[in-house]
């Protein structure tokens, strides 16, 4: 059989607000669909809802930004609002620039203002913008559980967020919480086509099934934030979080 990787997207997914049962939610939309997952699915969600549900929706309008904030706004053009809040989810501040801030957030993924955004967000009366989950590594395990209980089996569930890339333009899907599965495809010691032996081979498997995803989520008004992936060769490596993913520091050649 010739290999085959199958997305489909969760069809009419209500909008989330804070304090929504996620699971509950998206169990009931796939069963609606007629979706039936198997074992070997893995589930993608976009940050977007998860950080809805964990109420992470900040009104600029409730936070004082502080001198460091101030300095860096002036620095940057942006607003100083904002940029206390990106300071406040941040480790360290990477680069900045005139409309641009790049910073490390608290979990060490590297990223403008901190994932922090306004997209498809309802504004209402008030400016409003969605932080991150403090920590999706921590919402990722929560939903794999609670998934694996409501299906009989293991569900393994990356949750995503676009990002740009150090030398490339535009966005790409990439894993921010993982569990369930190794982010990582280890494959030294295998043979390639010619019998050569890999040595440094390891295929980021999460971050592939979420710039997949992200493709099938959309960026604008799709309304598709949860996809489910059939079909995935998957590492046998144990389960671990996608603090798998990211580069040491004693190993960055560009910081």
């Amino acid at each position: 059989m010739p290999a085959t990787l199958t997305l489909t997207a969760v069809e009419h997914l209500p909008r989330v607000t804070a304090g929504d049962d996620l699971v509950a939610l998206i169990v009931s939309a796939t069963a609606r669909q007629a979706l039936s997952p198997e074992p070997g699915d893995i589930l993608v969600i976009a940050q977007k809802i998860v950080s809805k549900a964990e109420d992470r929706l900040v009104a600029l309008a409730s936070v004082s930004p502080g001198v460091a904030a101030t300095d860096l706004a002036a620095e940057t053009g942006k607003d100083a609002r904002l940029v206390e809040l990106i300071l406040s989810e941040s480790r360290t501040i990477v680069r900045s620039r005139p409309g641009l801030i790049i910073a490390e957030h608290c979990c060490g993924h590297v990223l403008a203002n901190a994932g922090i955004d306004a997209s498809n967000i309802a504004q209402d009366d008030e400016e409003r913008v969605l932080l991150w989950p403090q920590d999706p590594d921590a919402s990722a395990s929560g939903l794999n559980q609670r998934f694996s209980q409501s299906y009989g089996f293991e569900v393994p569930v990356i949750i995503n967020d676009s990002m740009g890339r150090a030398w490339r333009l535009g966005t790409t899907g990439h894993a921010i919480g993982v569990a369930g599965l190794d982010p990582l495809w280890n494959q030294v010691g295998e043979r390639d086509l010619y019998g050569n032996e890999l040595r440094v081979t390891e295929p980021a498997t999460a971050d592939g099934l979420a710039a997949a995803a992200a493709l099938v989520q959309g960026e604008a008004a799709e309304g598709n934030p949860v996809v489910w992936i059939r079909g995935c060769p998957r590492s046998s490596g144990e389960p671990r979080s996608s603090r798998a993913l990211l580069r040491p520091h004693s190993a960055d050649m560009f910081r």
